[in-house]
């Protein structure tokens, strides 16, 4: 049941994103034309205190016109290493310079119709050195209790997949 992408062309690109065009062969040989989206790879991080709090942002997104509880996140940069940007993105979105990241999943948040990877990481440690330089990024930012994140989920407070994927493990790890 493999479909084959035999060729693809780019119908719109931008620094962010490129729309491109394939020709798909089914598995019964009929072919098909199949609009797919490349995006870079993101980059995400957090937190988790000692006293088993997740540093979150509170967010509006326009295009779903939803709020909601994020963790920083943001494009790795050409030549970066994904590491460094989550660390990047956590201390320019929240003002907390993280310690040492641990890997902590990588998902593809639409792979029906996107080759985006989400690359999450957390810290047991963070220094506050300051104001977020990309204060325009979230209403807030705040130390949530991991108790709660279950309930936040369900109750629709954390509308990205990717987020609540992460959140929901960082739970597990350290709730169990």
């Amino acid at each position: 049941m493999r479909w084959k992408n035999l060729r693809e062309r780019t119908v719109y690109e931008n620094r962010w994103f490129s729309v491109n065009l394939a020709d798909v062969r089914l598995p019964d040989g009929r072919h098909l034309d199949h609009y797919l989206i490349r995006l870079r790879p993101v980059a995400v991080a957090t937190v988790v205190n000692a006293a088993n709090e997740v540093l979150l942002l509170w967010r509006h997104r326009f295009i779903t016109d939803a709020w909601g509880w994020e963790l920083a996140a943001g494009v790795v940069e050409d030549g970066e290493d994904i590491e460094v940007a989550a660390a990047r993105e956590m201390e320019e979105e929240t003002g907390w310079r993280p310690g040492p990241l641990r890997h902590l999943l990588s998902v593809e948040p639409s792979n029906g119709l996107t080759d985006a990877r989400h690359h999450i990481y957390w810290a047991e440690e963070a220094a506050y050195v300051g104001p977020p330089e990309d204060d325009f990024e979230s209403d807030r930012r705040a130390w949530v209790p991991l108790k709660s994140v279950p309930d936040m989920v369900a109750r629709g407070e954390v509308p990205a997949a990717n987020m609540a994927a992460a959140l929901l493990l960082l739970h597990h790890i350290r709730l169990g």
